[in-house]
């Protein structure tokens, strides 16, 4: 039997609470990393302790479990680890077999028809299809506001305002939002309030020790960060944790434990892979700023982002994605540059430990983003020199696509113009005869 682990987690640096933080439950498991228990079926010694299961499980009580679904000890291993990390203020965590569940099942906890809901205008481009399809569906007058309204968002409440739902930075535009300011307005009228902030991840931004209530990640990124994966994760605080576990039991929500167990292994060298990979990211972003076909890099942390002061002010730090805004002349016109990279995969998601760049895409009703002319990156751990290289290439092919559509278009323009001259040569010998 191991000795009972005295020290208090939540005192400790990141780094360590990301090594230790979950685990030291059970004093007879010897081993470094807690089981991987698949089980559905759990046995009861008898009605009394089926009864009490019953209670327990109803009480939120994660040790005595009566199904499987209600998880196992690898499950909450994981759990703790994720509380730890997002600070005092949580309460109970959960995980989901995708991302989009972790963002769609707690709006679901807190809206019902006839209530307003409030979405970034930046949100995640299938949160947004949901609420624009399946909330509107069922009722809910689903409104998007300006990622950048800070404490403005109060004149957007009405009486029946629910719940404001946030991304910060905005997916493919990366606009950092107040979310202290738009958490501050909500509390005071008693509105919920739920964020995306799976780009900062729990290393940089804390968003429930600035008043939110539900903190939401893609732990297929960052937190298992091997692209072998797909799960969301919910953290929440003591206000709203009753009632998200209470829909997340009745929609049957649950990540599987071989998942589980990937994502926990994952979650303990998160730190060096994100710090390895923004390392990266910033010589190439340094690169880039340098090409001439590069009309900005948008990336909070440089102090020519339009979001760089509330990154300064509310972050610690960045990870490794970010968006390339070309020049105009190369609206539409992506594609070459895109298709000759070798090193960089097409791929959507992100976080994993390779490089992926796609164009950018998504909705927009409050502000129109220039998307046809920008890229999004996402750096994984490789050379960063090796990276460039392959940037190189696709810039090359962008030029070569150009140069011949150039020549196709002098060419186009020669033929008509000769053909134009035959033309009136031939009208002219006609009238003289």
């Amino acid at each position: 039997m191991l000795p009972a682990m005295t020290i208090d987690i939540s005192k400790l640096k990141p780094a360590t609470q990301l090594v230790h933080a979950g685990r030291h439950d059970d004093p007879d498991w010897i081993y470094v990393n807690p089981p991987v228990i698949r089980a559905s079926t759990v046995l009861h010694d008898s009605v009394a302790d089926m009864l009490s299961r019953i209670e327990s499980a109803e009480a939120m009580r994660p040790d005595r479990p009566t199904y499987g679904t209600h998880g196992s000890a690898t499950h909450h291993a994981f759990f703790r680890a994720l509380m730890a990390l997002e600070g005092p203020k949580a309460a109970g965590a959960w995980a989901f077999s995708s991302g989009l569940g972790a963002c769609t099942t707690p709006l679901m906890a807190f809206l019902k028809a006839g209530d307003h809901a409030l979405f970034a205008d930046s949100i995640y481009g299938p949160t947004r299809e949901f609420a624009e399809s399946i909330l509107r569906r069922f009722g809910v007058d689903v409104e998007f506001f300006d990622p950048t309204i800070g404490e403005g968002i109060e004149a957007l409440f009405r009486p029946n305002t629910a719940l404001v739902m946030m991304e910060s930075p905005g997916s493919h535009s990366f606009e950092l939002m107040d979310v202290p300011a738009v958490a501050a307005k909500c509390r005071a009228h008693g509105i919920k309030t739920a964020i995306d902030n799976t780009w900062a991840t729990p290393l940089y931004f804390k968003p429930l020790e600035v008043g939110v209530d539900m903190v939401i990640h893609a732990a297929t990124k960052y937190i298992a960060g091997h692209s072998d994966l797909t799960m969301g994760v919910v953290i929440c605080n003591a206000d709203v944790w009753p009632q998200v576990y209470k829909t997340v039991s009745q929609f049957g929500e649950f990540a599987s434990p071989d998942d589980i167990y990937l994502a926990y292994r994952g979650l303990h060298t998160m730190k060096v892979r994100v710090e390895a990979a923004a390392k990266n990211a910033r010589t190439i972003i340094e690169w880039l700023l340098e090409r001439p076909e590069v009309e900005a890099v948008l990336y909070p942390p440089l102090k020519s982002d339009p979001s760089h002061e509330i990154w300064k002010r509310d972050y610690t730090g960045a990870t490794s994605l970010f968006a390339v805004r070309f020049k105009p002349e190369f609206e539409g016109k992506l594609d070459p540059f895109v298709d000759a990279l070798e090193l960089f995969g097409r791929g959507y998601s992100w976080g994993g430990y390779e490089s992926l760049l796609i164009e950018s895409y998504g909705d927009r009703s409050v502000k129109p983003v220039p998307f046809r002319r920008m890229v999004r990156v996402a750096v994984g751990l490789e050379d960063p020199a090796d990276l460039i290289a392959d940037l190189e290439r696709g810039f090359a092919a962008l030029h070569r696509e150009r140069e011949r559509a150039s020549q196709s278009g002098l060419k186009r323009f020669l033929t008509k113009a000769i053909e134009s001259t035959l033309g009136r040569g031939r009208e002219k010998s006609e009238k003289q005869s």
